[in-house]
């Protein structure tokens, strides 16, 4: 499953971001880690070298409330241990919960409602000569973290001189907002708290933050009961924001999409230390027998033209953004990338050579494989096509699969789905073979023809600039030779830019992009005219709202 529609890419007055990726099926924990009861408790975090599993829990056996437990492996390939209770230095009869354990796990922090703090709920910690000391006693963080509201959910993080909680304090943007207190060394004491300021806070909730172990990424999750940021899917969801490196700003947040969020109460997100598993949370309001613990795979994006297959060309595409921060190829060491396209990403990109691959910024694919019949399915989001006229569908005739042979004179295919270029990147690629100049391949219903051959034969567009004052952009590669061949069109917020077989063979400059509103032409121009129609093979056309290697 595919993070539908969810674009991670940056735009362009921000820093790069890190490569895209998508997240894989959910496994329910239940099967994995059976010792862990969804009604009675969730996981907190994990130690840096995967060996310890920190939950809050309110099973029997505990200190009278929620408690702080920790369950141990003797290596990563190694299955888990059953929880134990961190006793007394930690624990009280009061609220225990969401722990976070430092990078060089010596440092445990926790929120706690014990009496003596300075607000409803203080952040604590615990320390421990070493790994295999017990906690020692708790230390209220005090007033440089600590306010007469709640403070909670704190993370360190992975160089241990970040410290980032969420705080109901007055004077943020919302009900709760995320703070970070910040020390110059790992010995010193933390500073001042300091919002985050309005990039990542909002009017609404942000709470439960932890970070990815590179400190790249930045989750967090909306409570129950309150207002929720628009763009979510029904229920309080998980949200994500990026930084380019450890001292630059955090970018916008983005919703983690339907994969993992939905109509239900999605929240306190967590990654594996690794950078290959997602866990959550997730049930029905009210209903804590609905709830249960999740663990989803998190896969890189590996096709970098878009063909839906990792191979030899994304290897090539790979090897020409060598040494560059090129947000595309940069997949390595973690999904999302570390700043530089290197052997890194080449390691990942050789375990999925030759397979099939997600692509989370798919946003329609026909395939064009049918046999027969008037409808093109959408493999992506359900909207098939309408196929107009009398094509002719070849089943074993196409390039990727099967493909549909158009007549020039009435035949044409219809859909509902499509990008709007004023909002943001978009690529649209396809297979074709034709001989004939002049006509039209995808266009904008009442807009633009967005590709094209010319009267020479030569790949066109006529998407352009928001005042629609621009010139076609015009190609010198000859389409027409009856020949296969993969053309696309890319927009990526302020370039046009058309692809032939690997390479770019016309870009320029936009003002910004036309408003698009409804679906597409394929085979037939914007304006549905004779003269315009397609005449050859269609195949595998695809959309996505990332920019895709030519």
């Amino acid at each position: 499953m595919s993070l539908l529609g969810l674009c991670l890419l940056s735009g362009l007055d921000s820093p790069p971001a890190r490569a895209d990726f998508t997240f894989g099926e959910p496994v329910n924990l239940k099967t994995l880690i059976p010792f862990i009861d969804p009604v009675h408790e969730c996981i907190d975090c994990f130690s840096s070298d995967g060996l310890e599993m920190y939950i809050t829990s309110n099973r029997p056996g505990g200190s009278g409330d929620w408690d702080l437990w920790v369950l141990r492996r003797s290596s990563t390939d190694a299955d888990w241990g059953p929880p134990e209770n961190l006793g007394p230095n930690v624990n009280t009869s009061a609220d225990d919960s969401v722990a976070c354990i430092s990078p060089d796990g010596l440092t445990l922090y926790w929120d706690s409602k014990r009496p003596g703090g300075f607000g409803y709920y203080d952040i604590y910690l615990s320390t421990r000569e070493t790994k295999d000391d017990p906690w020692g006693p708790a230390v209220n963080l005090g007033p440089t973290i600590n306010s007469s509201a709640t403070d909670a959910s704190a993370w360190v993080s992975p160089d241990n001189l970040e410290l980032y909680f969420a705080s109901y304090r007055t004077g943020g943007y919302g009900s709760a907002d995320i703070y970070v207190a910040k020390r110059a060394r790992a010995t010193d004491l933390w500073g001042d708290a300091k919002n985050l300021g309005p990039t990542v806070n909002s009017p609404y909730t942000e709470q439960y933050v932890s970070l990815s172990t590179d400190g790249l990424l930045m989750f967090f999750c909306e409570p129950l009961g309150e207002p929720l940021r628009p763009g979510g899917y029904g229920g309080p969801d998980m949200w994500m924001a990026r930084r380019a490196n450890l001292s630059a700003p955090w970018q916008t947040p983005v919703n983690l999409g339907p994969v993992i969020n939905a109509a239900t109460n999605d929240f306190l997100p967590r990654m594996s230390p690794d950078g290959c598993t997602f866990h959550f949370m997730s049930g029905v309001s009210g209903d804590w027998s609905s709830y249960d613990n999740w663990a989803v795979p998190i896969i890189p994006v590996c096709d970098f033209n878009g063909d839906g297959q990792a191979d030899g060309k994304d290897v090539l595409c790979l090897a020409s953004h060598w040494g560059t921060d090129d947000p595309m190829c940069d997949i390595g060491p973690f999904a999302w990338g570390d700043g530089t396209v290197d052997l890194q990403d080449l390691i990942v990109l050789a375990e999925y050579l030759g397979k099939e691959v997600i692509d989370p910024a798919l946003i329609a694919h026909w395939a064009l494989d049918e046999s027969e019949g008037s409808t093109a399915n959408d493999s992506v989001s359900g909207e098939d096509a309408f196929v107009m006229g009398e094509p002719v569908w070849q089943p074993d005739g196409g390039m990727v699969g099967g493909a549909l042979e158009l007549d020039g004179i009435d035949d044409c295919v219809i859909t509902s789905t499509g990008p709007n270029p004023a909002e943001g990147l978009f690529s649209i690629v396809a297979w074709i073979k034709c001989g004939t100049p002049g006509q039209v391949i995808i266009s904008q219903p009442n807009g633009s023809d967005w590709l094209a051959v010319d009267d020479e034969g030569k790949l066109m567009t006529e998407l352009n600039g928001s005042g629609k004052s621009a010139a076609p952009l015009l190609s010198q590669e000859i389409i027409t030779d009856e020949q296969w061949h993969h053309i696309g069109l890319v927009w990526d917020g302020s370039r046009r830019m058309l692809g032939v077989d690997g390479v770019i063979v016309a870009e320029d400059t936009q003002e910004g992009a036309e408003i698009f509103g409804s679906g597409l032409y394929i085979g037939v121009g914007k304006d549905y005219t004779t003269g315009t129609y397609f005449s050859g093979l269609i195949d595998d056309v695809r959309i996505y709202n990332r920019v895709v290697s030519p």
